[in-house]
């Protein structure tokens, strides 16, 4: 990450709303978005293929879901937030994963700018190519900054994604509401 590019961006955008960098509020700002940004978009880390390398024996090949894993992310389109839930269920081949391993896989692809589409997308496959389930089944339900803050501002509003990969899981829609 290249801090003093940040800095003079931040600081251009501050002189391009009319702003005075030199005032004591905004002083330490682009400092402070340094460290924001620092902490949004960590250095990555290991992918998908080292959080979910811990597998276990499935003791059986019926569902395991896990829901209502919060995240948040960053539009790629407008750099606003949106943040959410992400719902996980998936068949066992021969093997599961500690279910943390879902959480981090989550945060691993919201922790970049991000399509809440190809979130959807990236972590079914992830899920697909690492553990070799029968099926996999996420959905993604997230409010977009973009949308309730700035544009046709509707606050509330959410946008669900969901991503089948393999056998169907048999879930219903309502089952993960």
């Amino acid at each position: 990450m290249d801090s003093s590019k940040i800095r003079e961006a931040v600081k251009l955008l501050l002189e391009g709303i009319g702003e005075d960098t030199q005032r004591e509020g905004l002083v330490d700002t682009p400092d402070r978005i340094v460290r924001m940004v620092t902490e949004l978009f960590p250095a990555e880390g290991g992918g998908p293929e080292e959080i979910l390398s811990r597998t276990f024996e499935a003791p059986s090949h019926d569902l395991v879901m896990e829901k209502n894993i919060a995240f948040y992310s960053i539009c790629e389109h407008h750099l606003l937030p949106f943040f959410g839930t992400v719902d996980i269920a998936y068949l066992p081949g021969e093997r599961v994963v500690g279910l943390s391993k879902l959480a981090r896989l989550v945060e691993y692809y919201a922790r970049r700018l991000q399509m809440q589409e190809r979130m959807t997308a990236q972590i079914a496959d992830a899920l697909m190519e690492q553990l070799s389930p029968a099926g996999v089944y996420v959905r993604v339900e997230a409010e977009h900054t973009c949308m309730t803050m700035r544009g046709i501002k509707k606050p509330g509003t959410k946008t669900v994604t969901v991503a089948k990969r393999g056998v169907d899981c048999g879930i219903r829609g309502d089952l993960l509401l």
